[in-house]
């Protein structure tokens, strides 16, 4: 125990060094990472606290390197939005639909006018509309004309962070490919390609055999990992039940297969000594162990996952071949090594977070109990453990925890391993050797996924199913991880019950409320479209949802209801649909399908409900108005039972706290414009402004500027967006007039708080405030 405490304590140090550079926002020059090197050096050989530092500075090192020779690869900026020519192999499985076709392509050359640039590597492509004729596959090279853009996501507390998941796999540009004569196939697969191509034929087969059922996106993950048939429905059940671990080859699928083969091996390898004498029945089995393993993460596409399970699996079955059977505590801090060392931007996922604090907690937990527990005790006591000890982060990660993931656990867990996991791998390898048997298994392991759906989606569906939080302040974070060891201690520690008490802040954490007559508003970041929150005291105002794209995508899901968790809100007294564009309205749906909404009001009632809506509209008029708080609401505009139509029929809000006011124009024109003019002339006046129409040409005119006269403009626009919002004559109008503008694909999310002392009225840019140096424009 004693021996392996260094290494544990200079593990801790290296992963320390590497999350030291997560919140920076600009990174050292490369030059300072040659610069660490003999200072590493030098402190590795002292010892105590300069030896930490040693591993902590090696941490620095290694991230600050890699992070470095990522970002070398960037697109240049000259070449955003322009047509280029490429050439290269499609690096992943397309993900088709009706829409469009989505690949990563790894570039070989980039040109424009005949003139070679660096290229960025990898690259993450669409082809929307594409023909049969194409016929894309893994493994293809190809000649593209495509327009590319730098790493570019939304950027909104409790979101996800799609510039950083760009940047954890190596993607330094996303873009499109344009309908040109010089597209065209350049060679057919190649020799590179052999798992690629493997993965791919296996996916067409299990889609054939299954005939697109809905269990085929989770017998798809169980086999080769590809999760991108999966349906929003069906990640939400997961969830809600704690089992999205399932649909991700990781430790529980790679452990099973392994295992599996080592029990086989070592009862087989026993019936020939002569071989015994050569090789030990239990280093034969653990050499077996790490092949198959070997062979499942292969098929899974070595996934992030995949290789953390592999790298712990492999700690395990070396120290047995090598007759240096290791310590629970030292087997995890030597995986730890490993996967740091092979990629240290794992960090970044929420999975290396949860699975290696998922084993760290069954292995503290099972320290130093008194007795031996039966297998099911055991299992128990382990699933008690893990709900528990994953709580905070869970709640860090997600704002939310299931309630119910021991009872989703104790039937899927075992059904997915010892039936459904064999079932679906063995048919995936017997897909090449004997078809008819190969359908047989692949359809039994679907049928027992549909009626494990039933089940789970049921349990998701009770009301008790999850608990939300707000987001957890570090303070609170702190106090719940001690009170997390607290509680889990071996037996012998006294009054273990208080870590319970340290728990507390973690199940009743809230966003701190704005005071009496103030409000705290936040413009959302949805790329092209609009979407904001208001929050007073006691109540909550969204206005307009933002957009949706297709089926499986939309903004509520994916910044509304993330945004509204992370601030702990359960319910929304007022949903303002400004009217029935999509880019206002798309991710109402799921708002509504997820959160309860005390009332709606639309400019367009009959419109919204052609758009899903199935909740009682009202109308929205001038004249309505209501208090919350000490803060007015005032409808401004359309006026009632109007003639105006489309966008000049938009909602337009007015919210005044303690003598300041801010203004929701939706997406009014110059008609709409001149009658809020000529109706309210300088009541207008607001210190902030959400700029009409985006900053479209047909509004923001002079006399609607001058009326408003705001302090702020701010502008709700996606980053190249293909209506050029925007305008430049319009963002000349503003800046005629010194009006600070915000726009927000460049800061993020927008917030402010109405009600504050005039000089405290400054706007909160979430891109700044909250960025990494992956994000930094």
């Amino acid at each position: 125990m004693r021996s392996g405490w260094p290494l544990r304590t200079g593990v801790i140090a290296f992963l320390a060094g590497i999350l030291s550079l997560q919140h920076v926002q600009v990174l050292p020059a490369i030059e300072w990472s040659i610069l660490l090197l003999p200072a590493i050096v030098l402190a590795v050989w002292l010892p105590g606290f300069w030896r930490l530092t040693g591993w902590w500075l090696a941490g620095v090192f290694w991230m600050l390197l890699q992070a470095q020779l990522i970002l070398v690869h960037s697109l240049p900026v000259k070449l955003e939005g322009k047509d280029v020519l490429v050439r290269g192999r499609i690096s992943s499985l397309p993900e088709q639909n009706f829409r469009r076709t989505r690949f990563e392509f790894e570039l070989e050359s980039l040109s424009r006018d005949g003139r070679i640039y660096s290229s960025p590597g990898r690259v993450r492509l669409s082809w929307y509309r594409v023909g049969k004729r194409q016929n894309l596959h893994a493994g293809q090279y190809w000649q593209l004309q495509v327009r590319l853009k730098r790493p570019q996501g939304l950027m909104n507390p409790g979101g996800f962070d799609y510039e950083g998941w760009l940047f954890q796999h190596r993607i330094r540009a996303t873009g499109y490919i344009r309908k040109s004569h010089k597209n065209h196939k350049l060679t057919d697969v190649g020799s590179s390609c052999f798992l690629l191509c493997l993965r791919e034929k296996i996916r067409d087969h299990i889609i054939k055999i299954t005939h697109a059922r809905n269990s085929t996106g989770l017998l798809l993950a169980l086999s080769i990992g590809e999760r991108s048939l999966i349906t929003p429905v069906q990640w939400q059940w997961l969830r809600k039940t704690g089992t999205s671990h399932l649909v991700a080859i990781s430790g529980l699928h790679i452990g099973l297969v392994a295992g599996l083969m080592f029990l086989l091996l070592n009862r087989l390898w026993r019936f020939s000594g002569r071989v015994m004498l050569y090789c030990p029945a239990p280093k034969a089995a653990a050499w077996g162990a790490m092949a198959a393993a070997l062979v499942y993460a292969a098929l899974a596409g070595f996934s992030v996952p995949t290789q953390r399970a592999l790298i712990m699996l492999s700690v395990v079955m070396l120290g047995i071949i090598f007759n240096r059977p290791l310590s629970p505590g030292r087997t995890l801090a030597l995986a730890l090594l490993a996967v740091l060392i092979i990629d240290p931007l794992a960090v970044m996922s929420a999975g290396f977070w949860l699975s290696f604090l998922a084993v760290w907690v069954i292995v503290y937990g099972l320290a130093a109990r008194v007795g031996k527990p039966g297998k099911w005790q055991q299992w128990w006591r382990s699933q008690a453990w893990v709900t528990l000890g994953l709580m905070p982060v869970l709640l860090l990660f997600f704002q939310q925890v299931s309630l119910i993931a021991p009872l989703a656990n104790v039937l899927a867990i075992p059904l997915v391993s010892l039936l459904i996991a064999p079932l679906s791998l063995l048919g995936s390898l017997l897909l090449f050797i004997n078809p008819d048997w190969a359908a047989f298994l692949l359809l039994a392991a679907a049928w027992l996924l549909d009626r494990l759906s039933d089940y789970l989606s049921w349990l998701a569906g009770l009301p008790f199913a999850t608990w939300s939080a707000a987001v957890l302040s570090l303070p609170a974070l702190i106090l719940s991880l001690f009170g997390m060891l607290w509680l889990l201690a071996p037996q012998g520690i006294p009054a273990r019950w208080l870590g319970g008490v340290m728990l507390l802040p973690v199940l009743f954490a809230r966003f701190v409320s704005p005071l009496p007559e103030q409000a705290r508003f936040t413009l959302l970041d949805v790329g092209q479209g609009l979407a904001a929150v208001v929050q007073t005291r006691n109540h909550v105002l969204v206005f307009d949802t933002g957009a949706r794209f297709g089926k499986n995508f939309n903004m509520g899901d994916a910044v509304l209801i993330p945004f509204l968790r992370q601030r702990g809100i359960r319910q929304v007294d007022r949903l303002i649909l400004s009217h029935a564009d999509n880019d206002h309205l798309g991710g109402a749906a799921s708002l509504l399908a997820q959160i309860p909404v005390q009332k709606i009001l639309a400019s367009n009632p009959q419109r919204a409900r052609k758009k899903g809506i199935v909740q009682p509209i009202e109308p929205c008029h001038s004249g309505q108005q209501w208090n919350w708080d000490g803060v007015v609401f005032r409808i401004l505009h359309p006026p009632p039972r109007t003639r105006l139509r489309r966008n000049n029929r938009s909602c337009v809000l007015q919210i005044v706290a303690g003598g300041q006011s801010l203004l929701l124009s939706g997406d009014i024109e110059k008609a709409a414009e001149h009658t809020l003019v000529r109706r309210y002339g300088d009541k207008l006046r607001a210190e902030i402004l959400v700029v009409p129409h985006h900053g479209s040409k047909t509004s923001s005119t002079a006399a609607f500027i001058d009326s408003v006269s705001p302090r702020y403009a701010l502008f709700p626009t996606g980053y190249r967006n293909r209506y050029g919002f925007p305008h430049p004559s319009v963002l000349a109008r503003y800046h005629l007039r010194k009006i600070p503008l915000y726009q927000t694909w460049a800061n993020g999310a927008i917030s402010f708080t109405l009600g504050v002392p005039a000089g405290a009225l400054q706007p909160q840019l979430f891109r700044q405030r909250q960025g990494h140096f992956w994000n930094s424009f």
